[in-house]
């Protein structure tokens, strides 16, 4: 009797530990998984945490201009200052007409011609306000402005069949009989003056 339960206990004994290697593989395995799992987690959570920092990075405002880094812009100022002078010369109405001009075009073709010729070079230099003072922009958006409207009224009262010798001419003569300066002459004066400021700094 003794020697059959001693013998159960020992083949109880033995199927423990048969059983043991496969146990232990299974435990194995699946800490295998869990750590797999884990190490995607964290892998996730770090990209996660990089990328929030650099998105948080790159939205964050720019250091406002200080007198220490003045050299920066500098450059880049005086530049726009030089390109809107540039600016204001084309489009002023005589060097305006003078390089638009052709033989053979109608009063009608040569206005819109004059008209898309200041649209181009306004639109060339748009992104030199961000460099200039707002007085200095103003001026010259308000140069614009004026010479396409002396360009359009003066059109308007051309008879149809007139040509494009005729709207210059009349044009001209608008820019001559100006008792006080030419508005692009007052524009550049103050371009001028603002560049010599900022060099003067």
């Amino acid at each position: 009797m003794l020697q059959d339960a001693t013998g159960k206990c020992l083949d109880e004994s033995l199927k423990t530990i048969n059983h043991k290697p496969q146990t232990l593989a299974i435990f194995t395995h699946q800490q295998i998984k869990m750590d797999l799992s884990t190490v995607s987690l964290i892998i996730s959570i770090i990209a996660l945490i990089v990328s929030l920092f650099i998105f948080f990075l790159t939205r964050m405002p720019k250091e406002e201009k200080t007198p220490g880094n003045d050299f920066t812009t500098r450059p880049l100022q005086l530049q726009a200052y030089e390109r809107l002078v540039l600016l204001c010369e084309r489009i002023s109405l005589p060097s305006l007409i003078s390089r638009v001009s052709q033989p053979g075009l109608s009063a009608r073709e040569m206005q819109l011609f004059l008209l898309e010729s200041i649209k181009q070079e306004f639109e060339y230099n748009i992104s030199q306000q961000v460099y200039v003072s707002v007085l200095a922009w103003d001026a010259v958006r308000n140069l614009r402005d004026q010479s396409m409207l002396i360009i359009n009224q003066i059109a308007n009262i051309l008879p149809p069949d007139a040509k494009a010798s005729d709207l210059n001419k009349q044009l001209l003569e608008v820019i001559m009989k100006q008792q006080d300066k030419a508005l692009h002459t007052i524009v550049l004066e103050t371009l001028n003056y603002e560049a010599k400021q900022l060099l003067s700094r």
